[in-house]
C-alpha cells in the first residue's frame, strides 16, 4: 500500500469518527482529555502501635483528623505544658491539643488517608471578662475557619477530660462577639460541612 493511499484511509477514518460524534451530540475537540486515574481507597483506620509508656510530660489524647469527607479519631501522645497543681489546666491543654492538630500526620496516618485542616497560624487564648468560664478565644473567628478545621477543633476539645469531655466546645473569636457553643454530634463527625451549611453554633448569653 502506498503512503498516499494509507494517508487517505486515515483521513477517512478520522472524518467518520467526527461524524459519529456529531450524530451523538458530542462536540469534537483537539485537546487531549485526561480522565485521571481510578480513585484510591484509604482505610481511615488509625495505625496500630505497640503500647508504650508515655514520655515524661506526655499523655494519651484523642484528636480528630480528616479522612475522606468525614472525621475520625486518632490516639496520640500529647506533651502538656508544665505547671503547678493550682494552675487551671484548660488553657495549656487547649493549646497542646491545637498544636497537635496543626502537626502534619505521620507517614502511617497519611497512608491511612488522614489529614488536618487546621491553619498553622491559629492561636487559642483564655476567656475574656463576660465569657462563660469554659469558653476559649481563637485568633480567627470560628465561623471564618474552614468547616473541617472547626469541626476538628470542636470534637478534639469535646473529647478531652481536662476540658470536661463535654462533646462540645465554647469558642469565640478575637473580637467582641459573643462566644458560641459548638456541639460535636454524629452529624458533624459524618459531615463536617454542616458548620458552613447549617448555621452551626448556639449563641451564649454573656455573664455581664
Amino acid at each position: 500500500m502506498t503512503p498516499i493511499r494509507r494517508t487517505g484511509r486515515r483521513t477517512a477514518a478520522v472524518a467518520a469518527l467526527a461524524l459519529a460524534a456529531a450524530g451523538c451530540g458530542i462536540r469534537g475537540t483537539s485537546v487531549p482529555v485526561d480522565a485521571g486515574g481510578a480513585p484510591s481507597r484509604v482505610s481511615c483506620k488509625a495505625p496500630a502501635s505497640d503500647p508504650a509508656p508515655n514520655p515524661p510530660g506526655g499523655a494519651q489524647a484523642t484528636v480528630y483528623l480528616v479522612c475522606g469527607s468525614a472525621l475520625a479519631q486518632v490516639e496520640r501522645t500529647v506533651e502538656l505544658p508544665k505547671g503547678s497543681a493550682a494552675d487551671d489546666p484548660r488553657l495549656p491543654t487547649a493549646r497542646a491539643l491545637l498544636k497537635e492538630l496543626q502537626r502534619p500526620p505521620s507517614s502511617d496516618e497519611e497512608r491511612a488517608g488522614f489529614s488536618s485542616a487546621l491553619p498553622r497560624d491559629l492561636k487559642v487564648t483564655a476567656p475574656r471578662t463576660g465569657d462563660p468560664s469554659d469558653a476559649l478565644r481563637l485568633s480567627i473567628r470560628p465561623d471564618d475557619l474552614p468547616s473541617f478545621a472547626l469541626a476538628q477543633l470542636v470534637c478534639t476539645y469535646g473529647a478531652s477530660p481536662a476540658l470536661g469531655r463535654t462533646h462540645a466546645a465554647v469558642l469565640g473569636g478575637p473580637g467582641d462577639d459573643t462566644a458560641h457553643r459548638y456541639d460535636c454530634s454524629a452529624d458533624v463527625l459524618a459531615n463536617p460541612d454542616i458548620a458552613e451549611n447549617a448555621g452551626w453554633g448556639d449563641p451564649l448569653p454573656e455573664d455581664g
